[in-house]
């Protein structure tokens, strides 16, 4: 398998598709879908077959839209330029009142995942955030929780902000970057999303190998299945039946096998309580 770079940017060459899709369907009917950087698998393939299992159950053309960062997704779903949308949870607690839960995914049997505070495993000596101040710094991208938001809650209880606390700091845009960055000693600690970790060790662990976790955080809810407030309750429906569904078909279980998920459920709001209070803490600030 490939990386799940490679399968988002190979998405760049979907607008000609989608132009033709939309050519041959009715106003309205071609879905939009949008994919942020959570991890997908290795190829365009994948996509692909993704597209023509929600197409086959759907009854309606699909589109996967991809952009370089979260705010450029949930902005456009978030406005009603897409009907759906896979993002990050900071995002969705943000714009709860424009956007409306579909499904979260089963990751090692639960709707929950961990941020993760990684280093170079060349690196015996750091133990704990604390031991990162004064180095640089990898975050993924501005609107990540795991990626930025969670380390920037820690560091708002020490009374002190990134900028100040560590040397230098940048995002990445990805979370397989920060740890390529980490591995490369770019980077003396970054912030990951732990089930894309997990996944890479998984698929890369000569990647991973690299680095090493030293801090994993609470468990919060995994980055959700979204829908725009103005995709219609049939159409959100709809959708919702397929996600839920794929864990008990065959073409949909492989398809999950290659995300790395068990399936998805319906998730509750409540999944996001702490997402969102660390969001109105770190703005209080």
């Amino acid at each position: 398998m490939r990386n799940r770079r490679r399968l988002i940017l190979a998405l760049g060459a979907a607008p000609l598709a989608a132009a033709t899709a939309r050519a041959q369907a009715p106003a309205r009917s071609l879905l939009g879908v949008g994919l942020t950087k959570v991890f997908v698998d290795d190829q365009l393939g994948f996509v692909l077959a993704w597209r023509r299992y929600f197409e086959a159950r759907l009854r309606r053309p699909v589109e996967f839209v991809q952009r370089r960062t979260y705010r450029e997704i949930v902005d456009t779903v978030r406005d009603g330029g897409l009907d759906f949308a896979w993002i990050c949870g900071y995002p969705f607690v943000r714009h709860r009142d424009r956007l409306r839960l579909v499904a979260v995914p089963l990751f090692e049997g639960e709707p929950l995942y961990r941020s993760y505070l990684i280093v170079p495993a060349s690196d015996s000596a750091t133990r704990v955030l604390d031991d990162l101040r004064g180095k640089v710094f990898a975050f993924s991208d501005p609107d990540s929780n795991s990626g930025h938001l969670y380390t920037r809650y820690r560091l708002h209880q020490r009374n002190t902000t990134p900028a100040a606390f560590f040397a230098r700091t940048f995002f990445t845009f990805a979370h397989r970057k920060v740890v390529e960055a980490v591995a490369a000693h770019v980077a003396q600690g970054g912030a990951v999303d732990g089930y894309v970790w997990e996944t890479l060790a998984r698929l890369h662990p000569e990647l991973t190998g690299r680095t090493r976790v030293v801090e994993k955080s609470q468990q919060f809810g995994h980055p959700p299945f979204v829908a725009s407030a103005a995709t219609p309750a049939a159409t959100l429906e709809a959708m919702q039946a397929v996600l839920l569904g794929m864990a008990g078909d065959a073409e949909g279980a492989v398809l999950l096998r290659q995300l790395n998920l068990d399936g998805f459920v319906r998730g509750e709001p409540r999944l996001f309580d702490g997402i969102a209070a660390m969001m109105r803490a770190v703005d209080r600030a």
